[in-house]
């Protein structure tokens, strides 16, 4: 230290040394301080501040070097830095977080005045992660504040330097948070897929994760649902059945929220709509085979065609009885054979009857028709043979 100084400029008006020892008001500080100071000098080993007191205070250049050596700072600069302690008459200062009474006054003062810190994720504990903030001071980070994208392990994280803030301080204990960073990061990069993405867009994105209700999608730094209901156009019981993590898929944009950085998707749109042909094939009054897909109280869907169904009501189940429940007739799986009632290609719907049913209907007609018909000729018969007998009685 003492070395470095004698090698500062001879050309100075004032030597820090004559500084020092000319303060008519020495500066009293306590460990882990704040003080905003100006960089008076740097050197190889020690980077000099003012403190406003014809006082100057010291501190490693380490810390105001990055990873390669360079500093980042230079001469004239204000920086943010902590007393230590009083050391051969030079006032000791850091940027960094260390251990013992300074530190927790440092990151006190970083949980009131919600400054970064720095640490690194040294290992995976119960509830979340130990983190070694730079400097050597301990702390701790829940999962639900780490940020964790759902395609994340938790191991992937230690040994990884990052930003926190610090949430609660609890005597020597120090919680710290990720999640205000991740999701100013992620509305960062939201705001920057403004200009390009727009509703009803096709896009590439990647699976991230899989659940019950559908799927995540990365389309491009931001996470969109994928909901079970918009994976195909039949029914989809597993998501798994169709989807698989780090599978690249094509997509539509189906909602934006960029106030919240929500996107809603659609894989279902990028396919052949089922129902074009199938208003073609399903006329009313056809007959046609399929499948019950499921039974609900209001009566049983049969799939006629990938991503086509029809109901039959619970109504429709029955010509001599009230049915009470479909599964008194139909069990999911069985094949039936069904007549179209109705289509309605605006909702997507088609409704059916018992094929059964329907056939004894129209044969139960077919025979009154015919009846009908025979009694018509017999009376036609009858009223001629008369009309002709008299006919020829009174030519007699």
């Amino acid at each position: 230290m003492n070395e470095d100084k004698s090698n500062m400029n001879e050309g100075q008006e004032e030597s820090f040394a004559e500084l020092l020892a000319g303060s008519s008001a020495p500066v009293r500080l306590v460990p882990g301080e704040k003080v905003e100071a100006k960089i008076v000098k740097i050197t190889p080993d020690w980077t000099f501040i003012d403190i406003n007191a014809k006082g100057e205070g010291c501190l490693p250049s380490k810390e105001l070097t990055d990873k390669d050596g360079n500093f980042f700072v230079k001469e004239g600069d204000i920086i943010r830095a902590y007393f230590l302690r009083t050391e051969e008459g030079e006032m000791r200062f850091t940027t960094q977080i260390g251990s013992g009474p300074a530190a927790r006054n440092m990151l006190g003062d970083a949980m009131r005045e919600h400054i970064l810190i720095e640490g690194t994720v040294s290992k995976e504990i119960k509830g979340g992660f130990d983190i070694t903030l730079t400097g050597g001071a301990r702390a701790f980070c829940p999962f639900s504040h780490m940020g964790l994208r759902r395609d994340e392990k938790k191991s992937d994280y230690v040994g990884l330097t990052l930003n926190f803030y610090v949430l609660e301080m609890k005597g020597r204990s120090a919680t710290l948070t990720r999640r205000e960073i991740v999701e100013a990061e992620q509305m960062k990069k939201a705001e920057a897929l403004k200009d390009t993405l727009q509703l009803g867009d096709k896009i590439s994105g990647v699976v991230t994760s899989i659940q019950k209700f559908g799927a995540f999608v990365d389309i491009g730094g931001v996470e969109g649902l994928l909901p079970i209901s918009e994976l195909a156009w039949e029914r989809v019981e597993n998501v798994g059945d169709i989807l698989k993590k780090g599978q690249q898929v094509e997509v539509i944009i189906k909602k934006i929220d960029w106030e919240n950085s929500k996107f809603s998707l659609s894989l279902k749109d990028t396919l052949p709509d089922p129902w074009d042909k199938a208003e073609e094939i399903f006329q009313p009054g056809s007959f046609h085979k399929g499948k019950v897909s499921r039974i609900v109280p209001f009566g049983a869907f049969i799939s006629l065609m990938p991503g086509v169904d029809g109901l039959i009501h619970i109504s429709s189940l029955s010509r001599d009885h009230k049915v009470k429940s479909p599964e008194e007739v139909l069990k999911v799986g069985q094949e039936v054979e069904v007549c179209i009632e109705r289509m309605d290609r605006l909702n997507n719907r088609l409704s059916l009857s018992l094929a059964q049913f329907k056939k004894e209907e129209s044969e139960k007609e077919e025979t009154i028709e015919r009846y009908t018909d025979s009694g018509k000729e017999e009376r036609f018969g009858t009223n001629l043979g008369e009309m002709l007998k008299r006919k020829l009685e009174e030519e007699k």
